[in-house]
C-alpha cells in the first residue's frame, strides 16, 4: 500500500509535537547543530536500515520527517510511503522552525566538528572546485577549466532534478556519518517509544 506523505507547517507541527515521533534525516553534524525538541536522528542514507523500527513507531502514532529545508524529508517520506508507512513532513524544515522563532535543541556535549549544514558544505565545495579549476586553467593548462564547467553542469542538473550528488558524497565523509552507537540508540528509542 502506498500512501502520500502529508505536509505540516510549523504551527501545525508545534501544536502536535508531543504526539509525533519526529525523525530528523539530516547528517549527525547538522542534527547536532540544532534540531526540533525530541527529534531522533536517522540520516537519509540510513532510512532503509531503520524501516522495521520506523514501522513500529508508526504503529504507535504519527511520524514527522524533518530536514533542513524539506527536500530530504520529502524523499524519506516518499520512500516510507512506498513501504506503506504513513508520514508527514515539516514544510520548510528546521530552517522554517527556527525562522518562526521556535526552539531548537542542541546536545550539551556534542561534537561540533561538522557544524555546517549540508547546503553550506555543498556551496563551499562547489565554489572551491570552481575557483581551483579557473586558477589552474589560467596558470597550468586551459583544460583545467573543464573542472569548473563540470561543477556548473552538476549544479544545473541538481536544480533540475532536486537531487544533489555532491551532498551524497559529502554525506559519506567521517564528520557527516552517523556513529554506530548513535544510530543504535536511535533505533532502540524508536522501538520502545
Amino acid at each position: 500500500m502506498t500512501t502520500t506523505p502529508l505536509a505540516l507547517d510549523t504551527d501545525q507541527a508545534r501544536a502536535r509535537l508531543a504526539e509525533l515521533t519526529v525523525i530528523d534525516v539530516r547528517t549527525p553534524g547538522e542534527y547536532a547543530s540544532g534540531h526540533l525538541p525530541g527529534a531522533l536522528n536517522v540520516p537519509l542514507d540510513r532510512i532503509r536500515r531503520a524501516l522495521p523500527e520506523i514501522r513500529h513507531a508508526a504503529g504507535r502514532g504519527d511520524i514527522l520527517m524533518v530536514c533542513a529545508s524539506g527536500a530530504r524529508s520529502e524523499s524519506a517520506g516518499r520512500l516510507l510511503a512506498e513501504e506503506g508507512i504513513p508520514t508527514a513532513t515539516l514544510t520548510g524544515g528546521t530552517s522554517a522552525w527556527a525562522d518562526a522563532g521556535l526552539d531548537l535543541h542542541r546536545p550539551a556535549a556534542c561534537d561540533t566538528r561538522a557544524g555546517w549544514s549540508m547546503e553550506r558544505q555543498v556551496r563551499f565545495t562547489a565554489g572551491t572546485v570552481v575557483l581551483l579549476g579557473l586558477l589552474l586553467g589560467l596558470l597550468v593548462h586551459p583544460a583545467f577549466q573543464l573542472l569548473s564547467a563540470g561543477i556548473a553542469g552538476g549544479l544545473v542538473f541538481s536544480a533540475l532534478t532536486d537531487t544533489c550528488g555532491m551532498a551524497v558524497v559529502l554525506g559519506k565523509l567521517p564528520h557527516n556519518r552517523p556513529r554506530t552507537a548513535d544510530l543504535a540508540a536511535t533505533l532502540a528509542a524508536l522501538r520502545r517509544g
